[in-house]
């Protein structure tokens, strides 16, 4: 009988007929479920297998944030708490060791994690990091569309995704994410910020970002918290990190 968690070693597809073959989850996800964003701009660092090689070192996470991958990390799991009982969500696969620490305080609170991601290859990726005893389930699915049970999940983390997708889909992964939570559950974003006036990066990234990551200069724009009130969700707090590059945003549905 399975358990009431599924093991790190199990990926679930969306479609009804792969329930529980996880060798067949990557090879049989249709390419046409892949978003074209991701497809048009983002396949040199997530889609290509040589990226997956490549990115997935942590010393090269932590210089692409210019040194701030322990801190940001680290400010996100003290939100989420030393041990996670109960029902966890990640929304996308991140390079690095945060999924892991989360899933070690998922089992010892007795919790579970779910880590849901669109590209098969970035699941496939995680599997090979996480323990074969760890309380996760790797499910392929678009974040603005999740097929998830209201109300359904004690907390939500959402790392470093935001700035990747076009405003509609931001705004779609968001009000997803207030759907699957539950009354009161938390809701933990670390993403970009507009850094203050004198961060040199300011002047800097309005002519490197958009060759690289079009829709990240959205977040200088456009408050996380703005959009997060206006849907009715209890902004806690925020913070700020790097001379305000990057957020924490923690709320309450």
């Amino acid at each position: 009988m399975r358990p009431k968690w599924m093991l790190a070693s199990d990926v679930l597809p969306i479609t009804p007929e792969l329930a529980g073959k996880a060798s067949e989850a990557f090879e049989l996800h249709p390419p046409s479920l892949v978003p074209d964003y991701l497809r048009n701009h983002y396949w040199w660092a997530y889609i290509h297998p040589n990226a997956v090689k490549l990115f997935e070192r942590q010393w090269l996470v932590n210089l692409i944030l210019f040194g701030n991958y322990v801190r940001l990390r680290d400010a996100a799991l003290a939100e989420m708490g030393e041990s996670l009982p109960g029902t966890t969500l990640q929304v996308a696969c991140v390079y690095g060791d945060l999924t892991n620490r989360l899933s070690q305080r998922a089992a010892a609170g007795g919790g579970s994690i779910d880590i849901v991601d669109v590209l098969p290859i970035q699941l496939k990726n995680l599997r090979g990091k996480l323990a074969d005893a760890a309380p996760a389930r790797l499910l392929a699915m678009d974040s603005k569309d999740l097929k998830l049970p209201d109300a359904s999940y004690d907390r939500v983390i959402v790392f470093f995704l935001l700035h990747e997708q076009p405003r509609s889909w931001r705004e779609r992964t968001l009000s997803e994410v207030l759907r699957v939570v539950k009354p009161g559950g938390k809701i933990v974003i670390v993403d970009y910020a507009r850094p203050r006036w004198w961060h040199p990066l300011r002047y800097l990234f309005p002519f490197v970002l958009p060759k690289l990551e079009p829709f990240a200069l959205d977040l200088w724009r456009e408050e996380i918290t703005g959009w997060l009130s206006q849907s009715r969700a209890t902004i806690t707090h925020q913070r700020l990190f790097f001379g305000g590059l990057y957020q924490l945003v923690v709320a309450r549905r």
